[in-house]
């Protein structure tokens, strides 16, 4: 996952987004992580330190990067990426209330107390709803987002008290059999137009192992009898007709391990969604 960017920038990528949108990318450049990746045996937060050092950093490169009414363009990595951008949209305009989106076929919503991997890639969107530990939620500003404004798209792959913490939570569930029928779009529609009487700005996290797995996608880990990519871009154009997007991110992607060409059409098909006006 770490060699993502760069490959999608080799790909093209830059140039795709500007034909898509329809507006200038300006390139803001990559944040150095070195290693990308550390074998790490902690059983509840692996690499905590590096991730704790690394996400401020990113808050701050978001946050100087933008102008007022910029959109922003994050791509990972992991999915703790988004934890960081959202601090610097937050930083950037403080004054705004945002809502997020958070398209997973995981939840994401562990904490070091109830996770099975230790994995913190597995945490960070209940990072930004201020739940873990305090080093964590700590440098990525979090809470960014409250509960009740955010939805999870999606998720199908749900540890048990992950499952139980969200059920609990104010976070919307729209799983991925909902969303390919009508009504679940619609149900979507509905739950967009609340919150856009109560967000200034929506941020799109779509980590690309939401899409079906059957689709051989070049992602980390691919979930069978997820979103077909049509639906995924529909939900995401529901959501971008209600509540203006400022920012969208593209994680989960090892281009390794599957067609690399079509990933990144994904990418850019989403993007669009999300950020064309």
């Amino acid at each position: 996952m770490e060699r993502a960017p760069a490959g999608l920038r080799a790909l093209g990528i830059v140039g795709r987004l500007e034909a898509a949108v329809g507006a200038e990318v300006v390139d803001a450049g990559d944040l150095e992580i070195m290693p990308g990746f550390r074998p790490d045996p902690d059983p509840r937060a692996k690499n905590r330190a590096q991730i704790a050092e690394f996400l401020p950093r990113e808050a701050a490169l978001v946050a100087d990067a933008l102008g007022p009414d910029d959109q922003l363009v994050i791509v990972g990595g992991d999915c703790t990426a988004h934890a960081g951008a959202l601090a610097g949209l937050r930083r950037r305009r403080p004054e705004r209330r945002l809502g997020l989106a958070w398209f997973d076929a995981h939840g994401d919503f562990n904490t070091p107390d109830t996770t099975p991997s230790g994995n913190v890639w597995g945490m960070p969107f209940a990072m930004i709803c201020g739940r873990g530990d305090a080093d964590l939620v700590g440098a990525c500003d979090g809470p960014t987002v409250r509960e009740p404004d955010a939805a999870l798209l999606g998720g199908q792959v749900l540890d048990e008290t992950e499952s139980r913490m969200l059920a609990a939570s104010g976070v919307a569930h729209f799983g991925a059999g909902m969303l390919a029928q009508p009504a679940g779009l619609a149900a979507l529609a509905g739950w967009a137009r609340a919150k856009a009487a109560e967000v200034d700005g929506l941020y799109v996290a779509v980590d690309h192992d939401v899409l079906d797995g059957a689709g051989g996608w070049a992602i980390q880990m691919p979930e069978p009898e997820g979103l077909a990519l049509e639906t995924a871009v529909a939900a995401v154009r529901t959501l971008a007709a209600a509540i203006p997007v400022v920012g969208f991110g593209a994680t989960g992607i090892n281009l390794d391990k599957g067609d690399a060409a079509s990933t990144l059409g994904a990418v850019v098909a989403l993007a669009e969604a999300a950020l064309r006006r």
